[in-house]
């Protein structure tokens, strides 16, 4: 079930990176993280966003999350690096990151870095949305803990682990794929579960390998793999370059957030940026991107289809219905959101459109 509250989105980030500030972390690190969380339920993405608060904080409070780890540089050589994120918050490393994927490219033409030692990172599209303000073609990457099974097996093995694409263009919106290499993001699930509801059929497996449509049992038991096979080998791909390249964790060493209250997740991450200007001059680029989408949105559409779209375009206009009309949270949400700040001295309330007409502006 869904409140009938509707929150806007730029207090309901103060509001947690409130939270987060008092739980001891760093302003602008507690920026970083709420910013992330919000932008996923803006873009529609709920599953990773402040759905998210409660497990990340208690992380920190149970030390499986450290914000105040010193996140450094442990090898660097031209176009790549290396990473230790510390076991910082993930959204904290992947961004620092980020920028330093950046700067080699604007040096050498691409940036790759990896990262070891860090925690669920929220969504792809939040890191490439930064770094198309700045042209570049972005490619990210993480890996997860356990929650699929290889083809062929019953157990989760590795994880939904996600690829996210930004590539900039000109008249039209830019080009975003962010997608879990499972059928489904675990995510979803969990917010199924929240709410009581039951889940299309082909999501998830049981704890024995059946096909189920109760959420609950989807949990204890696997999500499947995006394509059956070919979505357990992107899979594997992304766990290889983030993981096993990167000296984190991969397959089963990666510990899950919500069980696993002994070690830190040890989550890797990769990201790769590209200066299109070292490939062909960007005005050209965008203008070529705009006349391949232009062509694709000219194609015959199927019956009752108004319009091909493109990656990202959805979530582009939910993300501005959601700043005019605000969000709207599950009740779960909303209880776990107000009962923490209620413990850290923050109110909730102070986050809601008071007159549902009330515009946020995009």
């Amino acid at each position: 079930m869904t409140s009938l509250n509707k929150y806007s989105y730029k207090r309901l980030q103060d509001f947690c990176a409130t939270v987060f500030v008092h739980a001891g972390v760093l302003k602008k690190q507690a920026d970083i993280v709420a910013a992330s969380l919000v932008q996923a339920d803006l873009r529609g993405v709920d599953s990773h966003g402040v759905v998210r608060t409660a497990i990340y904080l208690k992380r920190v409070e149970k030390n499986m999350i450290n914000p105040s780890a010193n996140i450094r540089i442990e090898q660097e050589n031209g176009s790549t690096a290396l990473v230790d994120g510390g076991n910082h918050f993930g959204a904290v490393v992947g961004e620092q990151a980020l920028q330093l994927a950046m700067e080699k490219a604007k040096t050498n033409g691409v940036g790759v870095v990896g990262v070891k030692n860090s925690n669920h990172f929220g969504t792809g599209a939040y890191y490439a949305l930064k770094a198309l303000k700045q042209d570049f073609i972005t490619i990210i990457m993480s890996n997860a803990s356990q929650t699929m099974p290889p083809t062929g097996g019953v157990r989760p093995f590795i994880g939904t682990n996600p690829l996210a694409v930004g590539i900039p263009c000109g008249a039209y919106q830019p080009f975003i794929l962010d997608m879990a290499t499972s059928v489904v993001a675990r995510g979803k699930i969990i917010v199924a579960a929240q709410k009581g509801e039951s889940i299309p059929i082909g999501w998830a497996v049981d704890k024995n390998g059946k096909p189920t449509t109760n959420a609950e049992e989807a949990l204890e038991g696997s999500v499947l793999p995006l394509g059956g096979p070919k979505g357990y080998g992107i899979s594997m791909f992304i766990d290889i370059l983030s993981g096993v390249l990167t000296g984190a964790g991969f397959g089963k060493y990666v510990n899950n957030m919500y069980e696993n209250w002994e070690k830190p997740q040890n989550v890797g991450h990769f990201f790769i940026t590209i200066d299109i200007n070292q490939f062909i001059n960007i005005t050209e680029f965008k203008r070529r991107m705009d006349l391949y989408i232009s062509d694709i949105k000219s194609e015959p559409k199927a019956e009752d289809v108004d319009e091909i779209l493109i990656p990202g375009e959805i979530e582009r206009k939910i993300s501005e219905q959601r700043k005019k009309n605000g969000i709207i949270l599950p009740l779960q949400v909303e209880k776990e959101l107000t009962e923490i700040g209620m413990k850290y001295g923050v109110s909730l309330s102070d986050a809601l459109i008071a007159n549902h007409t009330e515009s946020e502006g995009v």
